[in-house]
């Protein structure tokens, strides 16, 4: 398998080099890389694993949006709606 770089990133994967623009360089590629791998100091490395998202981040990510906040203050079916939902946040992840 051979890889494609550009800008130390992989672009391309194939089972053998075609003619590429001069900014482009094909390299041998491992078994398993795939496009998210990089060049690092000459070796296809992979990408490192995403941190794991704090509580407060989670809890963000799950809250409800200002939009349904604002509805929720002028209809009260939202409200209880809204409500429940926070309330499956909070309960979902509860503060450390």
């Amino acid at each position: 398998m051979k890889a494609l770089i550009l800008n130390n990133k992989i672009v391309d994967l194939a089972e053998s080099e075609v003619p590429v623009a001069p900014d482009l360089t094909w390299m041998d590629a491992p078994e398993n890389c795939n496009a998210d791998w990089v060049l690092v100091d000459g070796v296809l490395t992979a990408p490192a694993e995403p941190a794991e998202k704090t509580w407060d981040e989670k809890r963000k990510a799950e809250y409800p949006s200002l939009l349904e906040l604002t509805v929720a203050l002028y209809d009260t079916d939202d409200k209880s709606a809204v409500e429940a939902k926070r309330a499956a946040v909070k309960l979902k992840y509860p503060k450390p």
